[in-house]
């Protein structure tokens, strides 16, 4: 049987890490002092080692502010990100492993480049709002120079797509929006779906060692499984949808034309 931190591919933190001062913390994730403090006085972050005076961090605090920092760049908020701790016993390198798990199927697109030409003759004269919005979205990343990234070259040219068809930009960035947040929705589900009937009963029995390859089973059948439950209830929902609104289309058009419903009265006419 694999070993449970080498069944989820989680990068373990090296023993350089073991005493690190609250400046090097701050160094090594990214983050700030300041932030580090609030994270720990809000119980997300354990207490340091204390030697002397000094309080010193190691492995378990790196992977902590790691978890926190891509489950905030998610959409999680830390409140959500502290349930999150506190059902799994504190195990954030489990977790943090779990949650790279959950995201990286969904990681597979490569990203494209656009120049700031390209990008204007396709979406047209962009002022610096819509810009602006664009790239809060992800649509597009300035590289500087008049370069963008594209990180998801299939989203963006389903805008391309809504644009030859005669859709504005800025409708078209709304359309994505709202896709955007209903995605997250959903997915924060399932993973909340995951947390409480798979990954709580687990860390309630102690976390035994035979119980990880059925939460392994799980956790990887949790991202096809949302994805053909979404595509299957799109299905339906848009056919629905469609037919609902083209038969108010056409019944407007027979009233407005006074066209009779059925072929028999068109013949007595």
């Amino acid at each position: 049987m694999l070993h449970k931190k080498a069944a989820y591919n989680v990068n373990v933190v090296t023993q350089e890490v073991d005493r690190l001062t609250i400046e090097e913390l701050a160094g090594r994730t990214g983050m700030t002092v300041r932030n580090i403090r609030a994270h720990q006085s809000r119980g997300l972050l354990p207490p340091p080692e204390i030697r002397g005076r000094t309080g010193y961090y190691g492995a378990e605090h790196v992977t902590r502010l790691e978890l926190i920092s891509e489950m905030q760049a998610d959409g999680f908020n830390l409140q959500a990100i502290k349930r999150l701790i506190d059902v799994s016993d504190g195990a954030g390198e489990e977790v943090l492993g779990f949650k790279r798990a959950l995201m990286a199927p969904f990681e597979q697109e490569s990203p494209e480049f656009i120049e700031q030409a390209e990008l204007s003759e396709r979406w047209g004269p962009m002022d610096g709002k819509l810009l602006a919005r664009a790239q809060r979205m992800g649509l597009i990343r300035p590289l500087g120079e008049g370069r963008f990234e594209v990180p998801s070259p299939t989203l963006y040219r389903a805008g391309e797509e809504l644009l030859a068809q005669g859709v504005d930009p800025r409708t078209v960035l709304e359309i994505a929006e709202q896709i955007s947040r209903h995605a997250r929705a959903i997915a924060k589900a399932f993973i909340e779906l995951f947390l409480e009937a798979i990954w709580k009963p687990f860390v309630e029995a102690g976390r035994p060692e035979e119980e990880w390859p059925r939460v392994r089973e799980a956790l990887e059948r949790l991202r096809p499984l949302a994805s053909e439950a979404v595509v299957a209830t799109f299905q339906r929902t848009m056919t629905e949808g469609v037919e609902r609104a083209f038969g108010r289309e056409l019944e407007g058009s027979r009233r407005a034309h006074r066209l009779p419903s059925h072929p028999s009265e068109r013949r007595g006419r």
